[in-house]
């Protein structure tokens, strides 16, 4: 089946003006001005007027088999649902575990990746959890990113946390050599998303990394930057030195009143240092736990993450913050597609996967979603729904 978008405004990211995409065998094959052939055999036309047509959203950081555990066993977070993650726009998917790695394990979050691809979008996910040494499939990191095809990369690994294994400079040394040979013979990015916590030491753990091994700044991909205050401003300095940081949407209002640092004003602050859109990422933590906790550690409270986060922050960058849609739309699209080196996303090109999403240019709310050229998302709403979806 062909599917035709006609008088579309385009951002592939990049600002092509008003044209057309045509989609077929779940790829793009043609994008350009005025479609020149004839109608096709069951193609189906949509009119794209009034319409921003983007790249499909990666989310570079879910728990899509469910995090959290912080509180006990009740708190336990649920599963991504398929309508979650697409009427948020959201076309491709990097699974992590989180804190518990002894309820949660790389087998289970391996099988929801599976399922969430059998359901239409795509989906992979990373190898380990917040501790090292990380609990791995196939018994080595190494060996879990060349024989497992889905796992990309090693994480959530914990530093600067009280959660954390408290890591020492060799553990975490050699953890990033195995994911960087793994990653080379695996042909995957085989980067380690670094979970940053409020400790004092910040992202010195990964300079000393880099300053005492043969490995780059690339092989780290810290998230969470926007913690507070000083991890941000060390997350700016991070980034001028050539690192790539992850900026969490998912929030709560007592967050940001602690200093917790808005995703759509940082964007505007790593940009107007320098940064380029290039290294900077935004992620949800979609399904993972937001807790609270007292000066003493104690657990208090409990919110929950959600890729619906997402485009928000991406909106208040453009309308709020003055930033280029083309530049803001790279932080959920071309850039978390190149860190995790995920072929055929993030861009609207021939030959690329048909992940399209289908904007109202009044308000950039999601109109309509397509992942691998099939209508997930109309009028806002889910169309196709996960096998269990009401």
């Amino acid at each position: 089946m062909f599917t035709l978008i006609k008088n579309v405004e385009l951002y592939c990211p990049n600002k092509l003006g008003v044209g057309d995409i045509l989609m077929a065998g779940g790829k793009i094959v043609w994008v350009g001005n005025s479609f020149p052939g004839r109608d096709l055999p069951n193609m189906d036309v949509i009119d794209g007027t009034g319409k921003i047509a983007v790249p499909g959203f990666v989310d570079g950081h879910v728990h899509i088999a469910g995090g959290g555990g912080e509180g006990g066993f009740s708190s336990r977070t649920p599963e991504a649902a398929l309508s979650d993650l697409t009427e948020a726009g959201v076309t491709s998917v990097v699974g992590v575990l989180g804190t518990d790695s002894t309820c949660r394990y790389p087998g289970e979050l391996l099988a929801k990746a599976r399922s969430l691809r059998e359901e239409g979008i795509s989906a992979w996910a990373l190898t380990g959890s917040y501790e090292i040494p990380v609990k791995t499939l196939m018994g080595s990191v190494k060996d879990d990113l060349i024989l497992i095809d889905l796992f990309v990369g090693v994480g959530e690994v914990a530093i600067s946390d009280h959660r954390s294994s408290q890591p020492t400079f060799e553990e975490l040394s050699k953890l990033a050599a195995s994911a960087h040979v793994g990653g080379m013979i695996g042909g995957k990015s085989g980067v380690i998303n670094v979970h940053m916590g409020d400790g004092p030491a910040l992202l010195s753990p990964i300079r000393k990394v880099v300053e005492t091994t043969e490995l780059g700044l690339g092989q780290f991909l810290p998230t969470h930057v926007n913690r507070n205050p000083d991890l941000f401003e060390d997350a700016i300095e991070y980034g001028l030195s050539g690192g790539q940081v992850d900026l969490t949407t998912s929030t709560t209002p007592q967050f940001l009143e602690e200093g917790e640092v808005k995703c759509s004003q940082g964007l505007k602050r790593l940009l107007d240092s320098g940064v380029p859109a290039e290294r900077i990422s935004f992620s949800s933590d979609g399904q993972g736990s937001l807790p609270f906790f007292d000066s003493d550690g104690a657990f208090t409270g409990l919110s929950i993450g959600t890729s619906r986060s997402l485009l928000p922050e991406v909106r208040d960058s453009v309308l709020q913050e003055g930033i280029p849609l083309e530049t803001a739309v790279q932080v959920i699209t071309s850039t978390p597609a190149s860190i995790y080196r995920l072929p055929g996303k993030g861009r609207i090109a021939e030959g690329n996967d048909g992940d399209v999403v289908l904007l109202n240019r009044d308000d950039l709310s999601v109109d309509s979603v397509f992942a691998m050229g099939r209508k997930m998302v109309q009028a806002g709403k889910a169309v196709v729904k996960g096998k269990f979806e009401r």
